[in-house]
This record gives structure tokens, C-alpha cells and sequence, in this order.
């Protein structure tokens, strides 16, 4: 039934792969879990409130709610859209909403605005106009889009495990190698040490190299942190920009260590708080559309290049670069952003982070199943999930990004389309 229902003996895979790799996109994108609450959760609104309209920073209620929304979508995304993609809050659409629109209203005005976007976009997907946008992207450009996502995903796993850094009181670029120039501190050592065993794995052909790099990494990290007291490398609610380090030898993210509890009880309360118009009474009705437009763009065109992005990893795009599914696809997508501002956890949208599992051997949506399984149980389970440092996880996304790049071979330079003739 399996096998029939999500076409895995069709698309060249097992059940085993489909669980190895949607477990590896969930340990992959977990961080999603612990990061958001940070990135979302210390900024105040206009009126010097936190998420939940209280006065004190509500990180639980915010990782549970991230948690259950990114369960539920990517799980939604396997039976409904039957492709290995999972989903979860948005990163950058969420710091938009951080820094740019919840300094101009109150946050349950903000994620209105969000839910609003989303049914917009949902419409859009509904009339088939975003289905025939997305048909007419040519398929070389779709090729070079992957190309360009690889490189991208590669320089995230590199930043966010401190190998390069941004150079301070520069903005978000340029970057520079460790810090100050000079690689530092175990967590270093901790990715070098994931990556190269992933790297070895994946030469021997061994069955869930990437899962047992992060796990192995994971454990590493664990041993390094209790032997060296080496601690964060930030301070919570700072800016990212270099000169937030306690530490600069420290962890990225969080710090790792044998969680004290492995079952906590999550607290759903925040789900339902957004006031769908509300924005509109705040600033100008041009201002708040504007908002909306800028979500909606932004929203609209990095789903192109994510489903398409996977879709040529697993081989999962026929020869006019189509992909099954695809209007289901892009409904399921689109509902999450709604979702995301319904649940006050900002825009959920499709992860990059899905090539990980794609390059573990995920091709149908059973691996999204898996993962969003695992963020359910991530809600219950949110003090096993914390003890994942970026460290331990990002070398996956280094070697994914690889293997996304060396597409660029199936690039024809000789078309018009990237000549320009």
C-alpha cells in the first residue's frame, strides 16, 4: 500500500531510504526549532511586547508551536503533494517580520498580515496562475537556480558552523575565515570531524552516512562540551553582526549537553493570536499592502527555486522540467505561510535543507512523513532535539550544497537563455 500510494518502487527507492532520509532533512533543519524562538522571540513589537502580548520573552511556547506547525505541514506535504519536502518557519521572512514589521504594529497585527498573504497566495495557486508561473520558468534557468541554492546552502552550513563568519561592522557580507581570520575552538573541530566522516561514509556507499555523521558529531560535541567548558559564543537577543560574542571559540547555537529532562510537556496557547486586519489600522492601507507584497514576492519565488532545487537532486523532473504533483504541491506551500501566521511563528515555507535527505536517498513523499513524525514528536521531545548543536548538523548542508552544484554541468552555455542571444 505504501509502495503504491507514494510511488517509491517507481521513483528507484525503498522504504528504508525514505526513512533513513527524512530522518536526516529533520535532524538537518531541527535547528529550525531552537533558532526561531531566538530570532522571533526577543523582539519587541511597537508597543514593547513580546509574542503572546506579554511583557517577558515566551521561547517555549514558541519552539512548541514551530515545532507542532512544521510537523504538521511537512506531513501534509507527503500524503497531499507525495514529494520529499519539508516545512517549517520561514528564516529571513522571519527576521523581516522581526525587524521591519513588528516595530510598526503590535505582533498579533504582524502575523495578520502574514495569514493574509498566505490565502492571497493560496488563491493564486487555486486560479493556476502560480502553477503557469512556475511552468514558465525555462528548465536551464531552473538548472542554474539549483546551482546557485547549492552554493548558497553550502555557505549557510559554513557561516552558521563558524567556519566563515560575518566580519564585524560590515553588515551581513563580506565574511572571513573563523574569527579574525583564524579558525578557533572545538566547535570547529566538531564539523571538520562530521564532515570529513560524512565524506568518508559517502565514498564507502554507506547506508545513512549523513545521519550517522550528525549523530556521531552530536555525541563528540556532547564529550567536548562537558570536558571543556567551552559555552555560547552569543548573547540572546543580540545582533548577529560579530559583535554579539561572549566567546568567540563557543557554540553557534545551542550548547550541547545531556539534556536534564527528555519529555516536556508544550503549550499550544499562542496558536489563534493574529488579527488579520489589524495592520491595516496601524500604518497606511498602502504601507501594510506593501508588506503583504514584499512577503508575497518573496514567498512566491523562493518556493520556485527550492521544489526545483530538489526535484533535480532526486532526478524527480521529467524531460520539459516538470514536476509530479505540482499543483499540489505548491497548494500545500502556500497554505503554510497562512499556517505560520496563524500559529504566530511567522511564514512557514519549503526548506533547502530537503537535499539533505534527497541526497540520502529520500525520492517521495514517505520521507516527509518521517520527518514531520519527528517534529510532532519534537514537541515532546524538545530537550533531546536542543542538544543538536549547528556544529554537529551543518556539515550535511556543506555536502548537499556540493553535490547541488555539480549540476552546473547539465547547464547547455550555448543556449540563449544564458548566453542572452
Amino acid at each position: 500500500m505504501l509502495d503504491s500510494f507514494f510511488k517509491i518502487s517507481e521513483r528507484g527507492s525503498t522504504v528504508g531510504r525514505e526513512v533513513r532520509g527524512g530522518l536526516v532533512t529533520f535532524f538537518t533543519m531541527a535547528y529550525i526549532v531552537v533558532l526561531n524562538p531566538l530570532i522571533i522571540g526577543y523582539t519587541p513589537d511597537k508597543y514593547g511586547n513580546f509574542i503572546g502580548g506579554t511583557k517577558e520573552p515566551q521561547i517555549a511556547l514558541i519552539a512548541a508551536a514551530t515545532a507542532l506547525v512544521a510537523g504538521i505541514l511537512t506531513i501534509l506535504m507527503g500524503v497531499v503533494g507525495r514529494y520529499p519536502l519539508a516545512l517549517a518557519t520561514g528564516l529571513g521572512l522571519n527576521t523581516f517580520v522581526a525587524v521591519v514589521i513588528a516595530k510598526q504594529m503590535s505582533w498579533a497585527d504582524a502575523m495578520g498580515l502574514i495569514v493574509l498573504e498566505g490565502l492571497i497566495i493560496t488563491v493564486l495557486v487555486l486560479t493556476g496562475f502560480r502553477t503557469a508561473v512556475f511552468k514558465a520558468v525555462p528548465s536551464q534557468l531552473k538548472i542554474a537556480i539549483s546551482v546557485g541554492i547549492g552554493l548558497f546552502i553550502a555557505l549557510i552550513g559554513l557561516v552558521d558552523a563558524g567556519f566563515v563568519r560575518k566580519t564585524p561592522g560590515t553588515g551581513p557580507v563580506p565574511v572571513t575565515l573563523g574569527y579574525d581570520g583564524q579558525l578557533v575552538g572545538w566547535p570547529v573541530v566538531i564539523f571538520a570531524l562530521g564532515l570529513f566522516l560524512m565524506i568518508a561514509l559517502m565514498v564507502k556507499k554507506t547506508k545513512g552516512a549523513l545521519l550517522i555523521g550528525i549523530a556521531v558529531a552530536t555525541i563528540a560535541a556532547v564529550i567536548a562540551e562537558k570536558a571543556f567548558k567551552i559555552g555560547p559564543n552569543f548573547i540572546p537577543g543580540g545582533n548577529a553582526d560579530g559583535s554579539n560574542f561572549v566567546n568567540p571559540k563557543g557554540w553557534g547555537l545551542n550548547v550541547p549537553s545531556l539534556p536534564k529532562e527528555v519529555i516536556a510537556t508544550p503549550d499550544f496557547s499562542l496558536l489563534g493570536q493574529f488579527s488579520l486586519f489589524g495592520g491595516f489600522a496601524e500604518i497606511s492601507i498602502i504601507a501594510a499592502a506593501l508588506l503583504v507584497f514584499t512577503l508575497l514576492l518573496s514567498d512566491f519565488f523562493d518556493t520556485v527555486g527550492t521544489v526545483t532545487a530538489i526535484g533535480h537532486e532526486g532526478g524527480l523532473i521529467d524531460k520539459d522540467g516538470n514536476i509530479p504533483y505540482n499543483e499540489q504541491i505548491l497548494l500545500v506551500d502556500s497554505l503554510a505561510a497562512a499556517a505560520g501566521g496563524a500559529a504566530s511563528i511567522s511564514s512557514n515555507t519549503s526548506y533547502i535543507e530537503s537535499a539533505s535527505g534527497v541526497g540520502e536517498g529520500a525520492r517521495t513523499g514517505l520521507a516527509s512523513v518521517v520527518t514531520g513524525i519527528c517534529f510532532l514528536l519534537t514537541t515532546f521531545l524538545a530537550p533531546v532535539v536542543a542538544m543538536i548543536p549547528y556544529e554537529a548538523a551543518t556539515p550535511a548542508l556543506v555536502i548537499v550544497g556540493f553535490l547541488m552544484m555539480t549540476q552546473v554541468k547539465d547547464i547547455d552555455w550555448s543556449s540563449g537563455i544564458v548566453t542572452g542571444k
